[in-house]
């Protein structure tokens, strides 16, 4: 018999879980706020950290410039290294575990920039976020993606959808929920009303904030016994 090639097929979702930090999602909100009238979407890196039972911890994030078409993407990567080394200074122990955008889903130039994360990282994380927020549920999505090859020969990636954990205190829940009435609502088109958005997104913030502060106070007087 003549030599044959073997077709390696993926093998199936995987027993990856990511924990989402809220505050993530409030960035990449405000980045898709941000954006430039010709972008339909953001992209950006996904920093934070993998424990020892292989949760995936979402942490902090940020938007890395880049143009796409049909056929091609092209990822600022002397910017997002830049950002990477600058995030280092401030918290080493952040490492880049993925990238994000904003749209419902995967689309056809994703696999194009997975293969360059996957250069940066091993079994990157794609984070999917749909800034209409249509359904809580399905809004927010994370992914890993394994490869269908021929041979040596790498043919395509195959994105699986993975768990994805995202648990809001009380404070953050009405900061998330402010969020999205404020993303599907018409995008303003001038400067003041664009300042009148980021200026909601920080007041969610401030309250998140305030509410852990909170926290930790009364914990440290319930633990002196005051």
């Amino acid at each position: 018999m003549g030599s044959s090639t073997m077709l390696h097929l993926p093998s199936g979702p995987t027993g990856v879980i990511a924990k989402l930090h809220p505050t993530v999602m409030f960035n990449i909100c405000d980045s898709y706020i941000r954006r430039n009238d010709q972008q339909e979407r953001v992209i950006g890196t996904l920093l934070g950290a993998v424990s020892t039972d292989g949760i995936v911890e979402i942490r902090n994030s940020y938007a890395v410039p880049h143009n796409e078409s049909s056929d091609q993407v092209a990822v600022d990567i002397d910017y997002h290294r830049s950002m990477f080394e600058l995030h280092q200074r401030v918290n080493p122990k952040e490492v880049i575990i993925g990238w994000y955008s904003t749209s419902s889903g995967v689309s056809g130039s994703d696999a194009l920039i997975q293969d360059f994360y996957a250069r940066e990282v091993t079994n990157p994380v794609h984070l999917t976020i749909d800034t209409m927020f249509s359904d809580e549920t399905t809004s927010i999505k994370a992914y890993v993606s394994t490869s269908l090859t021929l041979g040596e020969r790498q043919l395509a990636a195959q994105f699986h959808e993975i768990q994805l954990d995202l648990r809001l205190l009380e404070a953050e829940r009405i900061g998330f929920d402010l969020l999205k009435k404020t993303m599907v609502e018409k995008l303003p088109s001038d400067l003041e009303g664009l300042e009148q958005s980021i200026g909601r997104l920080q007041n969610m913030i401030e309250v998140v904030f305030r509410y852990t502060d909170d926290v930790v106070v009364s914990a440290i007087l319930i633990s002196v016994g005051m």
